[in-house]
């Protein structure tokens, strides 16, 4: 039942085009022809195999009460993580899930800077992530987090694919609520949208693109300040 997409879902990616016939580049702006791109994801977790790699992050968050928008960038990094990892079997238990009900799950580092970001502020961590299914198609159920979007503390979402096979995600905090959405546009495409409401209402927007090794160093996350605010603005699930 959870045999795995992943790897069909690296290959698939088929475009179509005219441009040469027109005698004009692929690349060229002046195309107006657009590429077909399919991309199937069976389940979430061939979503999240999907998503391991090292990931380049451009974002943009629109914070309404300012009435302004706030650029950022991150370098994050995502490994799998087996249904038998201590770790996730750990978070089950933190949450009061059977860890039996596990299929997977993976560990996300980042290295994070805003446009806003005051002298010393650090937007470096980790997190631990695992999936519980509740339905046999393996995309719906619920995702554990031993670090929250909006608060920095563990957090339980509810999840589910939609029919473009994008995974949505619904959060509630003490303070506030947050709604995540997130796509691959190809298989080193990705995109995430989300929505926070209550004591911070934002909405932001990010593109990632796959990165070589050869392109950037890993990000080393460090111990968080017993210090920091719980409600200071933090990465989403897979890191940006």
């Amino acid at each position: 039942m959870w045999a795995v997409a992943a790897k069909a879902a690296r290959t698939p990616i088929s475009t179509t085009t005219n441009c040469a016939q027109k005698g004009v580049s692929a690349c060229d702006h002046r195309c107006s022809c657009r590429a077909a791109v399919s991309l199937a994801i069976d389940n979430a977790l061939s979503f999240f195999q999907l998503s391991c790699g090292r990931w380049r992050s451009q974002r943009s968050v629109h914070h309404l009460l300012h009435r302004r928008a706030e650029a950022g960038g991150s370098l994050i990094v995502v490994e799998e993580l087996a249904s038998s990892e201590q770790r996730l079997q750990e978070l089950a238990q933190l949450h009061g899930q059977d860890p039996a009900g596990l299929v997977g799950g993976c560990w996300v580092r980042w290295s994070a800077s805003m446009a806003w970001d005051k002298a010393g502020e650090d937007h470096t961590g980790e997190s631990v992530i695992g999936l519980i299914p509740t339905d046999e198609q393996g995309r719906e159920g619920i995702l554990l987090r031993d670090l929250g979007y909006a608060e920095k503390a563990p957090a339980s979402s509810r999840f589910f694919m939609d029919e473009r096979d994008g995974l949505l995600l619904s959060t509630d905090y003490e303070t506030m609520s947050v709604w995540e959405r997130f796509a691959f546009a190809g298989p080193n495409v990705r995109v995430r949208s989300s929505t926070v409401e209550g004591l911070s209402n934002n909405a932001s927007f990010c593109i990632e693109t796959r990165c070589d090794d050869s392109q950037q160093q890993r990000p080393t996350a460090t111990a968080q300040s017993a210090s920091d605010e719980t409600t200071q603005p933090a990465l989403s699930l897979l890191g940006w």
